[in-house]
């Protein structure tokens, strides 16, 4: 995978995930991040910091980003969440827009 095809998401603790840049495009947020004009940081390193997100919730959206391409392309699989991730999961969700 070529480094223009991938975006580091980064968590709060400092974990960096680097991720194919069509499955971080799932979320909202971040497409609006890395595609806005104006020559913002996110866009031109595309490398995303999210200081609010701890790194087994920003682990477990990066699975779901995956999980959602495939489920679009007709893959239909089950994606578990962990019941004392919910919480969290469901707040980042929302920020995220995914």
């Amino acid at each position: 995978m070529k480094k223009e095809d991938t975006v580091k998401l980064i968590s709060a603790e400092g974990f960096e995930f680097i991720i194919d840049k069509n499955a971080a495009m799932v979320s909202q947020t971040i497409r609006n991040m890395l595609t806005s004009p104006g020559g913002f940081a996110e866009t031109e390193h595309r490398e995303v910091t999210f200081p609010e997100i701890s790194t087994p919730i920003l682990e477990k959206i990066c699975q779901y980003f995956y999980w959602s391409l495939q489920y679009a392309s007709g893959k239909e699989t089950e994606f578990y969440i962990e019941p004392e991730l919910t919480l969290e999961l469901m707040m980042a969700a929302n920020y995220l827009h995914t």
